[in-house]
């Protein structure tokens, strides 16, 4: 892929890094990377070789610092519509690949940046990374999703002080409230983003899957029915090879030999 590619993709055995490539402009996301990315998780996602994706932003300063402000200010609200619509699209299907993806930040994410590394299923930062959801402060809103993530990622109370002041906070804050998943050296982020997923790799793949569909699922449910959804996928979890391989490995003290089967 050339360089010049808006989105680039690494790949080494069962792992892919996609690179959010705009460094000159804090990898800010506009129509072009915003499709090429959706190109990208859509490949990934039918990519059986891959088990794990690394998402991070070209050069030492960002990860993403959000839309293209210049963008949003010559564009009409129609076409402002339909690149929120294209992000969500994004978004959506990371959430939804059915394969482990973490957010590496190595840098600024704020805004439309943030809102990508939230619909990630985990998120490891830079001890130099800034967050925030900046957008009310240019006279918008949250509107690619972090007004619904966030506060179900840190509290309503949490999520509505970051929304409607503006402010950015640091990786320790981030780590402290939830935000993120762990704090590394800017040279060692994407080292312990790889540790976390060698740590869910380790076990059974469709257990992982369909921990996160349930429990992501479940936060649109109301707590009798989430539970329940719970149950329904614990009966179904059963008939895999890999439910019997794992109980058998228990009561005979040994180790899993899991096949995602």
């Amino acid at each position: 892929m050339p360089q010049s590619s808006p989105v680039l993709i690494e790949k080494e055995k069962d792992r892919a890094v996609v690179i959010l490539n705009r460094p000159d402009v804090l990898n800010a996301l506009n129509e072009e990377l915003l499709k090429r990315l959706l190109e990208a998780l859509g490949e990934l996602k039918e990519d059986k070789s891959i088990r794990v994706i690394l998402i991070t932003g070209a050069g030492d300063k960002a990860f993403s610092a959000g839309a293209d402000i210049e963008f949003l200010h010559k564009a009409t609200p129609f076409q402002i519509r339909e690149l929120s619509r294209l992000t969500l699209a994004v978004t959506s299907r990371i959430e939804n690949m059915g394969k482990i993806v973490i957010a590496a930040i190595n840098g600024y994410a704020l805004g439309g940046g943030l809102e990508l590394a939230e619909a990630c299923m985990l998120r490891v930062a830079s001890t130099k990374a800034k967050l925030g959801h900046p957008e009310v402060r240019i006279g918008a809103i949250s509107g690619w999703g972090g007004m619904a993530r966030l506060p179900r990622l840190i509290g309503k109370g949490r999520a509505a002080e970051l929304l409607l002041t503006g402010r950015m906070i640091s990786a320790e804050e981030a780590l402290e409230i939830g935000l993120v998943n762990r704090v590394a050296a800017p040279e060692a982020v994407m080292q312990v983003a790889e540790e976390l997923a060698e740590e869910i790799l380790e076990n059974a793949p469709l257990s992982v899957w369909m921990t996160w569909e349930a429990m992501h699922r479940g936060l649109n449910m109301s707590l009798e029915e989430a539970t329940q959804l719970g149950t329904d996928y614990f009966g179904l979890i059963a008939t895999t090879e890999d439910f019997r391989e794992g109980t058998k490995a228990f009561l005979q003290r040994r180790t899993p030999q899991f096949k995602g089967q």
